[in-house]
């Protein structure tokens, strides 16, 4: 409300008045009686009016009856003697007038009616007519709204005839009321009685007027306030008769404005408040604020042409310079019709936007000036020729009157907390219409810009992706239509203000930062102008701010380091999309040091100035920089920042830094500032630091920020680098050499990212070969000037990592394998060199002097070479590099046969060019090489190509290449002597004799057979170990190997060969080729202290470098002392498992952490033990399967062989003497280990994919990251692929335990999914009889054979198996169906066939039918009708099975419901078990599947009956009921509702539970979520439920009730049925959809007037007259306003008789019991709550729905003797407040301040908080209580606050709160 309103309160409102009203209601009745007693004229016509009124029939079908009983009536009413004024029977008169105003019947029945309302109003007088008032205008004031052209003449006859003739006083109550009677007749301004309605209007507002006159001042002089008042509340109620509204209000609302509108906007006083007509005096007073709601629901109309209206009248009545709008109403009234009016813009009609815009703007400069020469002050121009701008004048006037008050109202629209889309949108659309008109948008935009972005920013944090990206559509389009020196100004402002903020308001600051950086990624910024003129200003900005920051030295914050990180991404993105002539120079321009000096002192402060003076618009001003210039700062400012982190900062990453500045340098290409800077200065320092301290390595982010800037220099002017060839070599070496020291196996962190920075440098000069000579430099260093061979073995392997990922990098390039690459890092360089690599111009050489290493036999260099080359996946590229060195030789190039003569001919030449010792150094790289093969080795030779010399070359394998090539150089030796510049050639002979003698003893020799090549074969050589250990090793394998015999091992074939010629294969599958049924040697028992060696190998962390040579020497040995594995095998597993565990975590914490762990690598660590554990099993496993063979004679022969098949043929052969083991304690220990492996293998393989502490690791090294656990996660899968070959039954347990273990929404229950269907061993025909199999050893396991049953080590049960089945199912493709549907019919068929050992998984196996169901119903193969008729026949039996072995009867017992309701368990395996015994559940989730499960309609039938019956049945007849029915059942039941609607079961159960008395006894929440819904879906599909309830209400009746106690207690029993049908009648009202029982309107109606026309003593007797009343605030909640016309009369009957009842001696007051008055009161809250449109017409008769309800006027003069108020709960309170005591006289303003309207933006009931109040005060039942405590702490406080209470909320605005009125009827209808 106004905050200067108490003013007009003193004035009007004199303390104590009361209100006037013509007579108190009991006078009529005085009167009445009176003369019933005194006249017998007057009894003879009031029986003749009684029996014309007992004439009426409710059930009348024809509009002629109607017209009969009027004229009978009205023939009752002239027969009434002369002298007589009086109606007998008034009541019951004017309630039958009401009902035939009915807008269904004809107007002929109107017209009729209408004749006798005149007759009876000429009758009775004008003073009876004012007493009267109350009964006949409430059916008389609707009229308008349906009357047809021949009524209307009529209607308003009787109106100007009688009500307006009424006096002001009479007509003053009910003002609203008449108001808005006639407005619908304004709504058509072309009819022919508009002027005549206007006409009675103006005549309403006289006579009002002169009413008001009486007591009036000279301020309101104009005496039509209150008309005015109460026709704005009428416009802001009543939508409907908005329309006639306007219609008046164009021709007769005053304007708001000053006579003569002279003042100049320019001025600063404010606008006069004195001078406005009398008549907008009056309308504005005492409330403004209803003015302005009056216009702001005009303009918030759903219709266009009603907010045009108001539009209009706002331009021209309400101008924004309104003393009104300026003075007389608060900033929160302004700030609403700023709001409304600018709301109008969302709809995009120029026809709103136009007049919008002459209300913002103002009049026209003529008119508002009238020739005044006064100056214009604008917001946006100089005053100089501003009067003359009339645009300019707009502004002035907007900025003066409208801007605060829009601003405001649109931060508020912004800052509004909802989640709606539509909602957070509505804003952005708003100010992008705005800003159609710049005198607006170009003042409010620079106002809001900002918070419109936060609140995006903060909405987007909580709201889900779609849900952002509809509101970012709509604030994308508002930001492309904000200029861009504002968008850039307000950035530059965000950044740097949060760089300079204090210590205080980090917080604030990190978020200015955030929410910058989601502007620049989420909004478009790449427009031309803002890339030329505004990025390179924004980046100046950040950058100096930034130095600012971190130029103190001191350390920075956690905070800070994010704020500079954020600050350095937003940098990096805006130097990245700059273009280069933004930031670049003209050659031509010559700007001195000197001014660039100048320039950088004060560059902020001339940006700064420039966006605020210029709002950044190069139209206006001069951009403050040139590009050189500005160019020139950038790398002023991005090389000292780069500087000052690199020395001050090492805590923060200077690779971010250095990217800008390299792409400053690209981009700018001016490296003059460069030289005052001296950056390679600094860092020839900081490497040459680096060399001096060889313990601590430099910061790889420093390394990579270095490489980025060299890199940068050099290619940014390829014609005139920056770095001379010189000082490449000086810079590249050391770098170089740092990266070096970061490609330590030890420390995989940053091998990816320091591979790609070697290559980086090579970029720089590709043709010096510089990065090759620092190479090969480092390893020259590292090979002969560190101690012993340890550096050579260190710096192999180091050179072994490069070489991986620059194969990797060149695979990358050439392949573009985009699913298959490793995920980028962050820290990954900038694409500056784009040339392809060449990795012979950078390894070549670093190569060669790594293979001289192999000629060292027995140093630990060669051992790791010759591992690093066994394995090497791209060992091809190995010998390409040697072959084509070799087709280079000019010695091989004359030899192209061995023919003798063709050598002689090229003699001359070859004599020229002598190159046999290059050709032998290459040859023995070869031979070294070919000195330890593997297959892979041989694979590579046989399969791979060899380069070709040139294209007319035939193209030919590595392997031929080299014999072709070994034949060339023995044909040397034709021709040469034996001199001694020729004695290499011997050696060159031998090597080559070498090359071809291993080649022909490889696996894929005869692929050579056709060459003509005859030699001697030379003895192949026996290496040793690479190290010490490995000698050892050595000897102890040969000294263990004179302990036994080896069996012969048979040449593998050729097809065999060919078939495991793969890339690569692991160790382990070797042992694939052997055979198992060979014979076994004699067991000898190995020395004791072997085991403890081999645990002391693997768990040594000495042993780490060469773990690879113990898994060797295990797998020699194991095969030799096959016999006692069993007593080794549980230490040695345990050994391995926990260094695999140990080492796995190590692994794991490298990639969680930034700092750099001098340890062994844990990757090859880990690999290598992996390898071992896996030989381990293979042994164990095969040993046991031939123990096995040898223990169970019969075993059929198609059992598993073992854990590979025929990996370890041939090692363990069957021995005759040998003696009998106890294989069942061998088989325990085995399964024992291979528990222990799928536990650690799957924690592997799930941690790339599947780690659940992701966001832990070091983004830095993401894609060694990746490229480690992929390779980890290969190995893993490996061999859990080779585990679950062998014993599936048992891996599968393992990993059901690890399901069960797991919690319902944890990554590894999803990850055991994800493993089970990634695993060739676990493909869903072998995993779901391996299930099965599971489940009948722990149920019935005699009915399986002993080789299938589990060995029961894994703690699971038989529920957690099938459990587990289920979701497996569930994961499975559908197409999977084929492969297992044999197995599970199989299984389900068995398990029908002996139930009662599954009784107890029998639901579960319900859902699994189910699941199965579901899947075939999406495949091909589910269309054969056989198989869905099988597994519909399957489910049907489960489900009988399942209701015969378990009985719903626990269903009877309230705690074990109470049990089933608990919360969901914590882990798979707990929810399992609740899921094995909770069926309703099961049932839920499978029965909206029937369909598809069942297919046919009859089986659905079948199971639902068969559901109905066996659970909702017994659940609704036990005696626990309803306390036992909980949310799932009725779930269940919903969900047979809905499958099959016409199944008579379930309806019969359903309808047995709702006649059930018991029934309301239902919790209130299970009632309103699960109920009613269910209620709704029944009697929809089942018409005739309510007739069927209708048909159970009796009329009240007093024949044959008899005296005594058998009367009363028939009384009660007929009560009671009655009130249970009335509530049983709302629910299902209240359950239904609105309207959805309109047609039964008519017949509900009639069974309400007989029941409440009951007594107390009738039967069923008035104690139901509650329910009764319950039953209509259903209807009018469920029932649309067109359709409660009918029931308004009765409405308003009741609702006065029940009001009345409370008065003192009221004759009707035992008809009403507490429960009756309660809910009469709660019928009337409810009405003033919904405030339906035609009870707006009779509100005035229960409360004050007008002005008056604040402020009070004083008494008329001419009734002061009249105290009563006009309304019906003024007048019971004011009579109840007069008897009660003084105290409890303020009760209700107490309890009404406690009780208010609830939260801003919702109108809630009044009643409900009262009474839930007095409950928790009193601590008792309000229904209770006695009569008179009801009444006085209930309904006086009610009653007397509720005409305040209404109009508050009304005042306030905001929704109907449904929801609560909804919840109230509903706790009402349940019996609360």
């Amino acid at each position: 409300m106004a905050h200067d309103s108490s003013a007009n309160l003193q004035i009007l409102s004199p303390t104590g008045s009361g209100r006037s009203s013509p007579s108190p209601r009991v006078t009529r009745n005085n009167t009445e009686d009176a003369l019933q007693k005194k006249d017998k004229s007057f009894r003879r016509y009031a029986q003749g009016v009684d029996r014309a009124l007992a004439l009426w029939d409710t059930a009348q079908q024809e509009w002629a009856d109607y017209i009969s009983f009027l004229g009978r009536l009205l023939k009752a009413l002239q027969s009434h003697p002369p002298e007589t004024t009086v109606i007998p029977h008034s009541d019951a008169v004017a309630l039958r007038l009401a009902q035939c105003l009915n807008p269904t019947l004809p107007s002929g029945v109107h017209q009729k009616a209408l004749e006798v309302y005149s007759y009876i109003f000429a009758t009775i007088g004008k003073a009876a007519l004012a007493r009267d008032l109350n009964l006949y205008f409430p059916g008389l004031s609707s009229v308008l709204s349906f009357a047809s052209l021949s009524v209307r003449p009529l209607f308003l006859s009787v109106y100007e005839s009688h009500i307006l003739k009424l006096d002001g006083s009479a007509l003053r109550p009910a003002l609203k009321a008449v108001i808005l009677s006639l407005l619908p007749g304004l709504e058509d301004e072309t009819s022919e009685d508009f002027d005549r309605m206007v006409s009675a209007l103006d005549r309403l507002r006289e006579a009002v007027k002169n009413d008001s006159e009486e007591f009036t001042d000279a301020k309101t002089e104009g005496g039509s306030s209150h008309f005015w008042q109460c026709f704005f509340l009428a416009t802001i109620t009543n939508a409907s008769r908005r329309q006639g509204a306007l219609a008046y209000l164009v021709r007769r609302l005053p304007k708001f404005q000053l006579p003569q509108r002279r003042v100049s906007v320019a001025s600063q006083s404010g606008v006069p408040t004195e001078g406005l007509p009398a008549e907008a005096e009056a309308a504005t007073s005492p409330e403004p604020g209803l003015l302005i709601r009056c216009f702001e629901a005009g303009l918030y109309d759903a219709q266009l042409l009603i907010q045009r209206g108001f539009l209009d009248l706002l331009v021209t009545h309400l101008p924004l310079d309104s003393p009104v709008l300026q003075n007389r109403i608060g900033k929160e009234d302004r700030e609403r019709i700023v709001a409304a009016a600018a709301s109008v813009v969302s709809r995009r009609d120029m026809s709103l936007n136009r007049r919008l815009w002459a209300w913002f703007l103002g009049p026209e400069l003529s008119a508002a000036t009238d020739g005044e020469d006064e100056s214009v002050a604008s917001p946006t121009q100089d005053k100089q020729g501003a009067a003359s701008d009339p645009s300019a004048y707009h502004a002035a006037y907007f900025s003066r009157f409208g801007l605060e008050a829009l601003t405001r109202s649109v931060l508020k629209m912004i800052n509004r907390p909802t989640k709606l889309p539509a909602e957070r949108a509505k804003p952005f659309r708003v100010c992008l219409s705005l800003m159609d008109r710049w005198e607006v948008g170009g003042l409010i935009v620079p106002e809001i810009f900002l918070p419109a972005l936060q609140s995006i920013h903060a909405y987007s944090e909580v709201a889900t992706k779609d849900q952002v990206d509809e509101v970012l559509r709509s604030a994308s389009t508002f930001f492309d239509g904000v200029d861009s020196g504002l968008i850039w100004g307000k950035l530059i402002e965000l950044v740097t203000t949060s760089l300079k903020s204090e210590d205080s308001s980090r917080h604030d600051a990190l978020q200015q930062m955030r929410l910058a950086k989601f502007v620049m990624s989420h909004f478009n910024l790449k427009e031309e102008d803002m890339m030329l003129h505004h990025m390179p200003l924004m980046i100046v900005s950040s950058l100096s701010a930034l130095n600012g920051a971190v130029g103190s030295g001191s350390k920075l914050s956690f905070k800070d380091q994010e704020l500079v990180d954020l600050t350095l991404e937003i940098v990096d993105s805006l130097v990245q999309i700059v273009p280069d002539r933004a930031i670049r120079g003209r050659q031509s321009d010559h700007r001195t040091e000197q001014k660039h000096g100048s320039t950088k002192s004060v560059a902020s402060e001339k940006i700064q100035a420039f966006y605020e003076e210029s709002q950044g618009s190069s139209d206006v001003a001069e951009p403050p920089f040139t590009a050189a210039e500005i160019g020139h700062l950038i790398l002023e400012d991005a090389t000292r920042l780069f500087l000052a982190l690199v020395q001050l900062h090492p805590e923060i990453s200077a690779e971010m830094p250095a990217k800008i500045l390299a792409n400053a340098i690209v981009k700018v290409q001016q490296f003059e500032g460069l030289n005052n800077m001296e950056p390679f200065a600094v860092i020839e320092q900081v490497l040459s630091r680096h060399s001096s301290t060889t313990n601590r390595q430099l910061p790889f982010s420093h390394l990579t920020a270095t490489t980025t800037i060299l890199t940068g220099l050099q290619i940014a002017r390829p014609s005139d680098p920056y770095i001379s060839e010189s000082q490449i070599a000086e810079l590249v070496h050391p770098l170089v050499a740092a990266f070096w020291q970061y490609l330590s196996p030890l420390m995989p962190k940053h091998h990816v990212e320091a591979a790609r920075c070697i290559l980086q440098l090579h970029s720089m000069s590709p043709s010096n070969r510089v990065v090759e000579a620092a190479l090969s430099s480092i390893l020259v260093q590292d090979i002969l000037q560190r101690p012993s061979s340890l550096g050579a073995a260190d710096a192999s392997r180091r050179f072994a990592v490069l070489w991986t990922h620059t194969m990797y990098e060149l695979s990358l390039q050439s392949e573009r394998r985009g699913t298959l690459s490793r995920r980028t890092s962050t820290m990954s360089l900038s694409s500056f060199a784009t040339q392809e690599i060449n990795f012979h111009t950078v390894l070549m050489r670093p190569l060669l002097l790594l293979l001289d290493l192999l000629s060292e036999d027995g140093t630990d260099a060669a051992a790791v070479v010759n591992m690093w080359l066994q394995d090497l996946p791209t060992l091809n590229k190995i010998f390409e590099i040697l072959v084509i060195r070799l087709q280079s030789l000019h010695c091989l190039s004359t030899s192209d046969s061995l023919a003798p003569g063709m050598a002689a001919q090229q003699k001359t030449s070859q004599n020229t060019v002598d190159d046999s010792k290059d050709c032998l150094y290459f040859l023995r790289h070869i031979h070294n090489i070919l000195k330890r093969p593997l297959q892979y080795t041989w694979a590579t030779l046989a399969q791979e190509p060899a380069p070709r010399f040139n294209d007319t070359a035939p193209r030919v394998s590595l392997q031929e290449w080299i014999v072709r090539t070994c034949l060339k150089t023995l044909s040397l030796n034709v021709n040469k002597a034996a001199t001694n510049e020729t004695a290499h050639l011997h050696e060159l002979y031998r090597v080559s004799v070498e090359i071809v003698s291993q080649i022909y003893n490889s696996p894929f020799a005869p692929a050579l057979r056709d060459l003509e090549f005859e030699i001697p074969l030379m003895a192949c050589l026996r290496t040793a170990g690479p190290t010490l250990q490995s000698v050892l090793l050595g000897a102890s394998l040969l000294a263990l190997r004179l302990r036994t015999i080896r069996p012969t091992e048979e040449q593998q074939p050729p097809e065999q060969r060919a078939q495991n010629s793969a890339p690569y294969k692991p160790r382990l599958s070797l042992a694939t080729s052997r055979d198992s049924v060979d014979v076994e040697p004699p067991p000898i028992p190995p020395p004791p202290q072997l085991v403890e060696i081999i645990k002391y190998g693997f768990s040594s962390s000495s042993s780490r470098l060469v773990l690879d040579d113990w898994v060797n020497f295990l797998v020699e040995v194991l095969p030799l002392f096959a016999d006692a594995i069993f007593q080794s095998l549980l230490p040695l597993v345990e050994c391995f498992c926990k260094e695999i565990r140990s080492t796995f975590e190590q692994l794991k914490s490298i990639f969680c952490t930034k700092e750099v762990v001098n340890e062994i690598s844990p990757e090859s660590t880990l690999i290598s033990l992996i390898n071992g554990l896996e030989q381990i099993l293979a042994r164990a496993h095969d040993r046991l399967m031939v123990q096995e063979n040898k223990s169970v004679a019969n075993k059929s022969p198609e059992q598993p062989q073992g854990f590979f098949g025929n990996m370890v043929s041939g090692v363990f052969s069957s021995e005759a003497h040998q003696a009998r083991t106890p294989t069942a304690n061998s088989r325990l220990t085995v399964l024992l280990c291979f528990q222990d492996t799928v536990r650690i293998c799957f924690a592997i393989w799930s941690w790339g994919g599947y780690a659940q502490n992701s966001a832990q690791h070091d983004a830095t090294s993401a894609s060694s990251f990746g490229y480690t656990s992929l390779r980890m996660r290969n190995r893993a899968r490996r061999i859990l692929e080779h585990l679950f070959a062998a014993e599936a039954l048992e891996c599968l347990e393992t990993l059901a335990v690890l399901w069960s273990h797991s919690s319902q929404n944890d990554t590894q229950a999803t990850a055991i999914m994800g493993l089970l269907n990634v695993l060739n061993g676990s493909k869903p025909k072998h995993t779901i009889p391996a299930i099965f199999n599971a489940v009948y050893s722990r149920t019935n396991p005699n009915a399986l054979d002993s080789n299938r049953i589990s060995t029961l080590t894994s703690d699971l049960t038989d529920a957690d198996l099938v459990a587990f089945l289920v979701d497996y199912t569930k994961s499975l493709e559908d197409d999977a169906m084929d492969e297992i549907w044999q197995d599970c019919t199989l299984f389900l068929r068995d398990v029908l066939a002996n139930p009662l050992p599954h009784r107890q998984i029998l639901p579960l196996l319900l859902e699994f039918t189910a699941v199965i169901g579901q899947k075939v119903d999406n495949t091909n193969f589910g269309e054969q009708r056989k198989m869905r008729k099988e597994l519909a026949d399957i489910f049907q039996r489960i489900l009988t099975a399942v209701f015969t072995t378990r009985s719903m009867g626990f269903l009877q017992d309230p705690g074990q419901v109470k049990s089933t309701e608990k919360p969901s368990a914590v882990t798979n395996g707990s929810l399992s078990q609740r899921r094995a015994t909770d069926v309703v559940s099961v049932l839920n989730t499978i029965v909206p599947y029937l369909p598809i499960i069942l297919v046919e309609n009859e089986r659905v039938t079948t199971v639902v009956t068969n559901i109905a019956t066996s659970v909702i049945g017994p659940t609704f007849r036990t005696k626990a009921f309803p306390d036992n029915v909980t949310k799932p059942i009725l779930d269940l039941l919903q969900a047979l509702a809905r499958v099959a609607q016409g199944n008579k079961f379930w309806k019969k159960e359903l309808t047995d539970a709702f006649n059930d008395a018991r029934f309301f006894a239902t919790p209130l929440p299970l009632l309103k979520e699960s109920w009613l819904p269910i209620l709704s879906q029944w009697a929809s599909s089942d018409k005739d439920r309510l007739p069927e309830l209708l048909s159970r209400l009796s009329a009240p009746t007093t024949a044959g009730i008899m005296f005594g106690v058998g009367a009363s207690s028939a009384r009660q029993e007929a009560d009671r049925k009655t009130q249970l049908t009335l509530r049983r009648i709302a629910l299902l009202v209240l359950a239904s959809a609105v309207d959805a029982f309109t047609p039964a309107l008519p017949s509900i109606m009639e069974k309400l007037v007989e029941l409440l026309a009951a007594t107390p003593a009738s039967s069923p007797s008035s104690a139901t007259r509650a329910d009764a009343l319950i039953l209509l605030r259903v209807l009018i909640l469920k029932t649309s306003n067109i359709h409660l016309a009918p029931l308004w009369p009765t409405i308003n009957a009741e609702l006065t008789s029940a009001l009345s009842s409370l008065l003192p001696d009221a004759p009707n007051r035992e008809s009403y019991n507490n429960a009756g008055v309660l809910q009469a009161c709660k019928l009337l809250d409810e009405l003033v709550v919904l405030d339906p449109d035609d009870f707006q017409l009779m509100e005035w008769l229960y409360v004050c729905d007008t002005i008056d309800a604040v402020y009070k006027p004083p008494p008329s003069t001419a009734s002061s003797s009249s105290t009563y108020p006009s309304n019906l709960a003024d007048e019971i309170a004011e009579v109840l407040s007069a008897r009660a005591a003084p105290l409890a006289q303020a009760q209700p303003q107490a309890l009404h301040a406690d009780n208010g309207a609830g939260e801003e933006g919702k109108r809630k009931l009044f009643l409900d908080p009262l009474i839930e109040a007095l409950e928790r005060e009193e601590r008792v039942e309000v229904m209770e209580m006695s009569r008179e405590a009801l009444v006085e702490r209930v309904v006086r406080p009610f009653l007397g606050s509720l005409g305040m209470w209404a109009f508050e909320t009304r005042y306030r605005g905001g929704e109907v709160d449904g929801e609560g009125v909804w919840g109230s009827v509903v706790r009402d209808a349940r019996g609360d």
